[in-house]
């Protein structure tokens, strides 16, 4: 194949992706964006919740606490 038919191949197909709109479903987008009723968010996930667990006993360690001095361990 030819560099013009290459070019001319790449230029319809970038075309082609640009103006590509597929069909939106507008509701499943308003209850998505939370205009749906009744649906509750939550604010943390259950592994968030035992991240926490896991290190809290740097928490302590590292909470910078050391009357204003920065120390590094390592």
């Amino acid at each position: 194949m030819g560099r013009g038919r290459q070019k001319a191949k790449a230029t319809r197909q970038a075309r082609d992706i640009k103006y590509y709109s597929p069909a939106t479903d507008l509701s499943a987008l308003q209850q998505e964006l939370g205009g749906g009723r009744g649906h509750a968010t939550r604010t943390s996930s259950p592994a968030d919740d035992s991240n926490d667990a896991d290190y809290a006993e740097y928490g302590d360690r590292y909470s910078g606490d050391d009357d204003g001095e920065t120390r590094r361990l390592g």
